[in-house]
């Protein structure tokens, strides 16, 4: 391999070269950069960049090595992160043409930790506006396309950071996930992502939250052992997050378990799933089988109803209230946002409380589901890829869908905060990505990671990259 495909090492792998002295930080960020030159004016997924500083910390991290004192095992690896997340020598626009220049000076508490490893961060990935959307598309930056068709939406809100790592760009990405917006991009670009536990990953310099406390920061990579590599260094508890001390002893008392009880639930109801998803998952499933793990069919055994109404409410009352707070932010938002937010104000206070009460609810049911099964997989999205500057797609196996049909699997899970990790299954017969998402007990991360390494292990599929 030649120094100028260095962009195509897992970070698992570069670690073990920086050690062995064969490659340095230094060759692998020139090599990144040549690579998003290359690559990002075809998918428009990087909209901030800090060459300077980058190369100037991949010198930093190159000495560190030579003298046999890296941070962590991260020290020198190229990351991107997403433009949800303050950043403190970068804006955080948000999407969001008021936010252009929003500055804050601080990072994020997960980015200050990966920093403070020695990570190499190479710049800011695109959002769709307020990363409210399953698409990747807003004023300031226009749409990101997907690495394996530019025309086609590598889905959202990380669609940025996915379309990044899926090109070589950067081999790690830090995401946030409200209702999927790490798992079902991932599953659109060949990707492994994590949507850790409810506070897995602690949470300090934020931007407001939409969706109460749905969004959690997670990592993504190329394979599951860059994904722990990241979420080792971005978790574990900090005081100025009290629930994240109940995620360290929840994961603390979560056991590994050789062979598990897999629940696979293929459709919720009467929604329609793409018969190439379908068909990739089903056999993904028969591989979990064959690794020997127990697998059952059947339904989610969790009454969801109230969410069809209770999820949009929940992002216009988040946006209703943000505008209220930011009214200079609300003066330059799109159109639908508004009404979103005039939706979200003219709901009653006792809508909200009433959600909050089904989501307490929800939490309390799901504990009594996961003292029958270990996991829960289900696809991670219903739909292939669509046109890039569409917010969505409108029918699914010929059958007509709203604005959450394609993201149906994901929301609920983030809901009842619990961990759900996206793996790449067999491709459809075009090529694009496919994936399935395994969902576990609340501080089962570990053991999610585990069942992800074996099955990637045995896929023939992984490791795929497109012909950019």
């Amino acid at each position: 391999m030649t120094s100028t495909e260095t962009w195509r090492l897992s970070a698992t792998e570069l670690q073990r070269r920086y050690h062995a002295g064969d490659l340095t930080p230094t060759t692998v960020a020139r090599a990144c950069l040549a690579r998003l030159e290359a690559v990002n004016p075809t998918i428009n997924a990087v909209i901030a960049r800090r060459d300077a500083a980058f190369l100037a910390e991949a010198e930093a991290a190159t000495r560190r090595y030579r003298e046999g004192r890296p941070l962590s095992a991260i020290d020198g690896i190229p990351l991107t992160v997403k433009d949800s997340l303050y950043t403190a020598d970068l804006p955080t626009s948000w999407g969001c043409p008021a936010l252009r220049d929003h500055r804050t000076g601080q990072d994020e508490l997960s980015v200050g930790r990966a920093r403070a490893a020695g990570a190499l961060i190479i710049g800011k990935t695109n959002v769709p506006e307020f990363a409210l959307e399953g698409y990747t598309a807003n004023p300031i930056h226009g749409a990101t396309g997907n690495p394996w068709n530019p025309a086609l939406t590598p889905g959202g809100s990380t669609g940025g950071g996915v379309a990044a790592c899926a090109a070589g760009i950067a081999p790690l990405a830090i995401g946030q996930d409200g209702g999927g917006s790490i798992r079902r991009p991932a599953s659109h670009t060949g990707l492994v992502g994590l949507k850790p536990s409810l506070s897995a990953v602690p949470r300090e310099h934020v931007l407001p939250s939409l969706l109460l406390d749905f969004e959690v920061i997670g990592p993504l990579a190329r394979t599951v052992a860059d994904v722990r590599l990241l979420f080792e260094v971005m978790r574990g508890p900090a005081d100025v997050d009290r629930s994240s001390l109940a995620a360290a002893q929840a994961a603390a008392g979560t056991k590994a378990g050789a062979a598990l009880r897999i629940l696979y639930v293929e459709r919720f109801g009467s929604a329609p799933l793409d018969p190439q998803i379908a068909a990739s998952v089903g056999a993904a499933v028969e591989q979990l089988a064959a690794l020997g793990h127990s697998v059952e069919t059947g339904p989610l055994p969790l009454d969801l109803d109230f969410y069809a109404e209770a999820w949009p409410q929940i992002g216009q009352i988040g946006l209703a209230q943000l505008f209220e707070q930011h009214p200079e932010w609300a003066a330059q938002a799109s159109p639908k946002y508004l009404e979103m937010a005039a939706k979200g104000r003219a709901l009653p206070g006792a809508r909200l409380w009433r959600i909050l009460e089904q989501v307490k609810a929800l939490r309390r049911q799901v504990a009594a589901v996961y003292r029958q099964v270990d996991v829960i997989v289900l696809p991670s999205a219903a739909a292939l890829p669509w046109p890039a500057h569409e917010a969505y797609p409108t029918h699914i196996d010929g059958q007509e869908v709203g604005p959450r049909g394609h993201a149906v699997y994901t929301g609920w899970v983030n809901a009842a905060g619990l961990p759900g990790l996206a793996v790449p299954c067999a491709p459809s017969r075009e090529g694009l990505p496919i994936g399935l998402q395994m969902v576990g007990a609340y501080g089962s991360d570990d053991r999610l990671l585990e069942l992800g390494a074996q099955f990637e292990a045995a896929a023939p599929w992984a490791h795929r990259w497109p012909s950019l």
